[in-house]
């Protein structure tokens, strides 16, 4: 089999969410063992397709040879099956699911239904499905999609600069973080209502993400926390780079996520490589993700809850050293990215031999 790849997916590759930085991460794992990856960043309106984003899938496939191997982020192929369809006999395509598109928050009943049954029918015409993580493996087997015609290959996830990650002792005032682009799904509302329930201990948090991805819910978020009173100890930094994000995980306290449902969840497993204790919710794959001993699951949405979880790991010191030594356990026993690249090119030998 040629070593030759063709990446499908929505705008630039170079975007910091967690589906992005898995596309990009394989990417560069798979050219460094000798693959020739062209990358098809989509232009138009995803994953609600409009026509722009009709036409330059069918361009982008309609240009690939006879008998290419194809991966398609479902971002990008979900809510289209049609060109897939148009394809699926004379090229290989794989789909690249982080996670179903129907089960995005705040959707209606009826854009639910309407998602799944499109995404069912997308998948119905690739050759196999690489998913991230066990949860999302279930649920498609919940769709009907079989058993052998879906690989689970979780992300890697980077050791922290320090050896000691989050196990050594921090001063100061506790610092509360948490990670995820501004949006509905990733709950920084629940988490301001939370925060609210908790101003009589001593705390600040930075919550590091993009302010672009959904504008009108982030500056919902940023009204609420001024009206709060709470633009002092609640920081929102917008998007940050590497190292200082690094630094962060490396200061912080506790980490807190609470987003409505996660494929797999990214950052909870770089809190845990941090050694950091992590409350969070029980939405999605997040409880595959992180230990019980590592921290504090809640129903998602729950603000009180939310508040409950943090406030009982700010006040008690040695229950939360005793998670931190958890999630440090857990976190060396995550794969790296070189592992994890290998998996990802393995399921995609397989899916593209001829039968």
């Amino acid at each position: 089999m040629k070593r030759e790849l063709h990446l499908l997916v929505p705008g630039p590759l170079e975007q910091r969410t967690g589906g992005y930085l898995y596309d990009a991460r394989m990417v560069s794992g798979l050219r460094d063992r000798g693959w020739d990856v062209q990358v098809h960043s989509l232009v138009g309106s995803f994953p609600t397709p409009d026509p722009a984003a009709r036409d330059s899938m069918t361009e982008a496939l309609e240009a690939m040879d006879d008998g290419s191997l194809v991966v398609a982020d479902g971002l990008a192929m979900g809510a289209l099956p049609e060109p897939v369809a148009a394809h699926a006999s004379r090229l290989r395509v794989v789909s690249l699911l982080h996670h179903p598109l129907a089960e995005e928050t705040g959707l209606t009943r009826q854009a639910r239904e309407r998602l799944r049954a499109l995404e069912a029918e997308a998948l119905a015409h690739v050759r196999g499905v690489v998913v991230t993580s066990v949860f999302t493996a279930r649920r498609l087997r919940e769709w009907g999609v079989e058993r052998d015609r879906v690989r689970v290959v979780v992300p890697g996830t980077e050791r922290p600069r320090s050896s000691q990650g989050g196990i050594r002792a921090r001063s100061g005032t506790p610092l509360l973080l948490s990670v995820g682009s501004v949006t509905p799904r990733k709950g920084q509302d629940v988490l301001l209502e939370a925060l609210d329930r908790i101003r009589d201990l001593s705390w600040r948090c930075v919550v590091v993400g993009s302010l672009e991805r959904d504008r009108e819910f982030a500056a919902r978020v940023q009204a609420r926390r001024t009206a709060l009173g709470m633009a002092d100890r609640m920081e929102l930094p917008g998007e940050l780079d590497r190292e200082a994000l690094d630094d962060l995980y490396a200061a912080a306290h506790l980490f807190v996520l609470p987003s409505h449902y996660e494929g797999y969840g990214m950052v909870l497993a770089e809190a845990l490589v941090h050694g950091l204790p992590v409350v969070s919710t029980s939405g999605g794959a997040i409880p595959d993700t992180v230990p019980t001993d590592a921290g504090i699951l809640v129903a998602p949405g729950d603000p009180v809850a939310l508040a409950d979880g943090i406030r009982a790991l700010l006040q008690d010191p040695a229950r939360r050293a005793a998670c931190a030594r958890a999630a440090r356990r857990h976190g060396d026993s995550l794969p790296t990215w070189t592992t994890q690249v290998a998996a990802f090119e393995a399921a995609l030998t397989e899916f593209a031999a001829d039968v």
